[in-house]
């Protein structure tokens, strides 16, 4: 019997939703010292089915029917109290965003010593022991100061290893990671999946990883299921799904996987549209009456040129600097010293009102569109909005806007929806609608498709390239993901610590890294043993 298996389950979405149902007769089982991996889009069903499986479903979804059995009882059956304590002591769960998981006002300490209280019988002494071994095992360095700190004070790495200490607190026999590692930098992703292996190995445990990364399923997986509009499409051993995809839709989903290897290079000018010439920004953190002082050097003496028409990519771990330094390049930061120079025009030596005039020439495509779109006001207006504040008639400014809707695959239809109701990736479409309405000659992008489902992100890069060939653009292009700089970029940037350590032609780099940081990044890159068997952009998921 397996330790897990869902039987049938259908669960129903509140009147008004987009389908009815959030899943659709989906079955799977999990057995002991398993590793399964749910992959697909988002909207697939793949969370859904872990807040079924933790009795945690939102306020008026129910599960209509099916089952969820673990070890032989019913999940779905059980009164609220039972299911509580299964909580934490037999089933734990690592979610994907630990910010938002862990209490802000609480130590980490105190908030894993919790699943002692609750559960055990343990005294405060040793809860604190229990707590300090915990963090040992999780690998995260000074366990003592880490147990005292709170959540802004430890890195997102720390945090999602805090949070699968406290998973892992009671000895669960089963073990939810719904994408542990989407949000974090390479290096950080390769040590948490190793400790995740590394874990199940030693205990027992099984884990139901749900994820978008089909590099981290072939790291990981034992099987895989495929999921689509809240429907298991396909699933069968790793080796049988990764290597032989039955399904349309698996097939399109390998196929969005960019390849380690970049294409062949293109020509480029000579001459840079934009050199950045020993840019320095520095933070500095005082304490109170101004004692343990905390300077950090985020940007130091970096030298960089923008070919015209190509595309640079910086690449580096969370804390790098590469935020930082797109910041200064835009002039949303002041640095302290170096020059911006674009056409040989020092951007650090306008004045402000010359620097409004002049914003056109380089714009920029945010992260997180929904954060830097504001959701009071249409789309239309947002993408009109800085035309129109530069002079440019009403009438003259919605017009381009709609020719930028069309541009970036959108309906002009839609000009008059709110930012919330877009997907996430066409919110990146409007993003780049709104830099591209102020026809700039450089555009800067920052982590523009991290968070964007593998289909998706294939789509907005594809974009990218088109509309650098149509328009001209030259980019800079923000990105942690290799995979991502090796489809894109003509040259690339590697940063750490604030400092350039390598940079040079993309298929240079990618053939014969020199530097042993950069090494460390593409050893780091999950699913480097996987070829995908379909060619890249070959299929789109429909």
């Amino acid at each position: 019997m397996s330790l897990l298996s869902i039987e049938g389950l259908t669960v129903a979405l509140p009147k008004g939703g987009d389908r009815p149902h959030a899943l659709r007769d989906v079955s799977l089982h999990l057995d002991a010292n398993e590793i399964l991996c749910v992959v697909g889009e988002s909207g697939s069903g793949k969370s859904m089915t872990a807040s079924a499986v933790m009795g945690l479903l939102p306020e008026g979804v129910r599960a209509e029917d099916g089952r969820i059995l673990f070890e032989g009882r019913d999940l779905l059956a059980i009164p609220e109290a039972e299911m509580r304590k299964l909580r934490g002591a037999r089933i734990g769960m690592v979610f994907q965003e630990p910010m938002t998981a862990l209490n802000p006002l609480r130590t980490i300490g105190s908030q894993i010593a919790e699943m002692f209280r609750i559960h055990t019988p343990l005294s405060a002494s040793e809860r604190d022991a229990q707590v300090l071994e915990l963090l040992e095992q999780v690998r995260i360095p000074e366990p003592a100061a880490a147990a005292k700190a709170y959540p802004h004070e430890l890195s997102g790495g720390q945090r999602q290893r805090a949070m699968i200490a406290m998973a892992l607190a009671l000895d669960p026999v089963l073990l939810i990671c719904d994408e542990p590692t989407t949000a974090l930098d390479v290096t950080t992703q390769a040590q948490i999946l190793e400790l995740i292996r590394d874990l199940q190995r030693r205990t027992g445990t099984a884990v139901l990883f749900i994820t978008h990364d089909f590099g981290v399923v072939a790291d990981i997986a034992d099987r895989v299921a495929v999921m689509r509009h809240g429907e298991v499409v396909e699933q069968g051993t790793a080796a049988e799904v990764l290597n032989h995809p039955r399904h349309p839709y698996t097939r399109a989903l390998v196929a969005a996987v960019p390849p380690l290897v970049p294409p062949p290079a293109q020509p480029l000018a000579d001459e840079p549209v934009l050199r950045v010439e020993h840019l320095s920004k520095t933070y500095r953190k005082s304490g109170f009456f101004g004692r343990n002082r905390r300077v950090t050097h985020a940007v130091r003496d970096v030298t960089l040129d923008l070919p015209r028409g190509g595309t640079l990519g910086i690449v580096g771990e969370s804390g790098s600097g590469k935020s930082t330094l797109a910041r200064c390049i835009v002039r949303l930061l002041d640095p302290e010293e170096g020059k911006i120079l674009i056409e040989g025009q020092d951007r650090l030596a306008l004045s402000r009102a010359e620097l409004r005039r002049d914003a056109r020439r380089i714009q920029m495509v945010f992260q997180d569109p929904y954060a830097s779109l504001n959701p009071r006001r249409r789309v239309g207006e947002l993408v009109a909005q800085g035309p129109i504040v530069h002079g440019t008639p009403r009438a003259e400014a919605f017009a381009r806007a709609r020719e930028l809707f069309e541009l970036v695959g959108l309906d002009p239809s839609a000009l008059d929806r709110f930012p919330h109701e877009f997907s996430g990736g066409q919110r990146q479409r409007i993003g780049l609608a709104r830099a591209l309405a102020m026809r700039p000659e450089v555009l800067v992008a920052d982590e523009p498709v991290s968070a964007l489902d593998v289909s998706v992100q294939a789509q907005v890069l594809k974009l990218l390239a088109e509309l650098r060939s149509r328009l001209g653009l030259s980019m800079i292009f923000i990105t942690h993901d290799l995979r991502v700089a090796a489809q894109l970029c003509d040259r690339i940037a590697v940063m750490r610590q604030g400092e350039v350590v390598e940079h040079g032609p993309t298929a240079e780099i990618f053939a014969n890294p020199r530097h042993e940081y950069t090494r460390a990044l593409f050893a780091a890159v999950p699913g480097q043993g996987w070829t995908p068997p379909v060619a890249y952009g070959a299929e789109a998921v429909a």
